[in-house]
């Protein structure tokens, strides 16, 4: 059995996809301990190539790091097919990326969301409705699984919202990485907190 996976989108994969990466392992740490990262897999592509194999944009890195997590040993890669075959939920920072993903794997659309939008739909999900939240690979992947399904019944048929996207931060001041991390936060922690309780 895998491990939970889930996939962070953007664009360049240097900036949005690499904070929310590494923000939600460290919620996921927090929640689980060391074994975290056997129970539940975060990473994270680009739509685009041309950072391919650089570190995490300087801004982005410090706002991982102020918050606890790693930015070390971070390289960029472009989205592949396969990697949005192996993920259980995709995350995109925009509703353009959301559009992406499901025009290269149609089948995905119903584990596809953008970050803001999950967030969103995630307080709606009745936890005594999910199976244990146990902290073994099978368990979590179960209840992550039918969180996902959960998320996707509440969505229904509703497009994203304008203000489910993240600001493309990149050139941009602190100021502005501090809210992007904001608001991946106002997602990853929520959800971190459910799927392991």
């Amino acid at each position: 059995m895998e491990p939970f996976t889930v996939l962070h989108i953007c664009m360049g994969n240097i900036c949005r996809s690499p904070m929310a990466e590494r923000l939600f392992a460290r919620a996921v740490r927090d929640r689980a301990g060391e074994d975290g990262e056997k129970l539940v897999r975060s990473l994270s592509a680009g739509t685009g190539g041309w950072h391919e194999g650089e570190e995490m944009n300087p801004p982005a890195a410090r706002q991982v790091r102020a918050r606890g997590g790693a930015a070390e040993g971070f390289a960029a890669r472009k989205l592949r097919g396969d990697f949005i075959d192996e993920a259980d939920l995709i995350l995109t920072a925009t509703a353009d990326q959301l559009d992406y993903v499901v025009a290269l794997r149609p089948e995905a659309a119903s584990r596809t969301f953008v970050t803001g939008e999950f967030g969103r739909l995630l307080p709606g999900v009745d936890a005594s409705r999910l199976p244990s939240g146990a902290l073994r690979v099978d368990a979590v992947h179960a209840r992550g699984v039918a969180i996902v399904e959960e998320v996707a019944r509440l969505r229904g048929d509703d497009a994203p919202r304008e203000g489910d996207d993240l600001d493309d931060p990149w050139g941009r001041g602190d100021q502005t990485f501090q809210r992007i991390g904001n608001e991946i936060e106002d997602t990853t922690v929520p959800f971190a907190s459910l799927l392991l309780p």
